[in-house]
């Protein structure tokens, strides 16, 4: 049977040579840029240094995770980080999925095409020239939104002395840098759905806001899901660049705005412990696994078919 098996294996490795050639590149690429890398976890149990290298260096236990835990910080950029990426998930897909519903129920071709192409454009701003913007619409001293207030008699609001109002300040650019390019797939979606439901729904009487909740919203579901299940995965990640080009050193607003990725970039800079990085990385990778694989299993129990695996 082993060697029928083998002979049966070999055969089918010939007969489909060319498609295994071809995804050979794909293959090799991620052995080498997602798997490979992974071996780098040993730095966490480890004390780096740059005579030893990752394998050469002594090992260190579980020291490195001590002072992430010890800093008093650990529970607040951990709160924070997930509170922002629930807020980033929750709007940001229901606005995609509003401006991929909206974008289809335009008529006009051509004025559909310059919309879409419109709200894509941020999506390819640095967050470098979006922290500048940023800066130009709510410095105190230079920012148009306290030029505006205080043309009508108004006070000049001091948001960067101000931690409150970033989380909402956080939200809006995230929502609006990412707006058009989330919506790319849920549109692709809706374009994807039988013309004759529509014209079915139609016939029956129904209106533009039936055929929208009715059918629209219903068909895109799964595709729904699974971005959410996939956006889930990175739930414990901050947007390094979005929370450090907006917010930069400023320990006025690190209570509200700081995350686990910038508490860690921080240390990093002044310590030089790449161990210690290492650590936090694979307590962010570790609490991102099991969050993934409670809500697939919350997933499967409203329907299988939504799953990931």
């Amino acid at each position: 049977m082993k060697k029928n098996g083998w002979k049966g294996f070999c055969k089918k490795l010939y007969r489909y040579r060319v498609f295994l050639l071809m995804l050979a590149p794909a293959v090799i690429y991620t052995l080498i840029f997602s798997y490979y890398p992974m071996t780098g976890i040993v730095m966490a149990f480890k004390k780096y240094s740059y005579a030893g290298g990752i394998w050469g260096s002594p090992w260190n236990g579980l020291d490195n995770f001590k002072f992430f835990f010890k800093s008093g910080q650990a529970g607040l950029v951990t709160r924070n980080t997930v509170l922002y990426n629930l807020a980033f998930i929750a709007i940001n897909t229901m606005m995609q999925i509003a401006v991929a519903v909206l974008l289809t129920e335009i008529r006009n071709k051509h004025y559909r095409k310059i919309t879409q192409s419109l709200m894509f454009l941020p999506y390819f701003i640095s967050w470098v020239i979006v922290g500048v913007m940023a800066f130009n619409i709510f410095s105190s001293d230079y920012g148009f939104l306290n030029r505006l207030i205080e043309t009508f008699g108004g006070t000049p609001i001091k948001f960067y002395t101000t931690p409150k109002a970033w989380p909402f300040i956080l939200v809006f650019f995230n929502v609006w840098k990412g707006i058009g390019y989330g919506s790319v797939m849920y549109l692709a979606a809706i374009m994807g759905i039988d013309t004759s439901i529509y014209e079915a729904a139609r016939i029956d009487g129904a209106n533009v806001f039936q055929r929208i909740f009715k059918v629209t919203i219903p068909m895109i579901m799964p595709t729904t899901i699974i971005l959410l299940l996939l956006s889930v995965g990175g739930i414990f990640k901050g947007n390094f660049d979005m929370f450090y080009n907006l917010v930069g050193s400023n320990g006025l607003l690190y209570n509200y705005t700081d995350v686990i990725d910038t508490l860690t970039f921080r240390a990093l800079i002044s310590s030089n412990d790449f161990g210690m990085s290492a650590a936090v990385g694979l307590y962010q990778s570790v609490l991102c696994f099991i969050t993934v694989v409670i809500v697939n299993k919350l997933v499967g129990l409203y329907d299988k078919d939504y799953t990931l695996f």
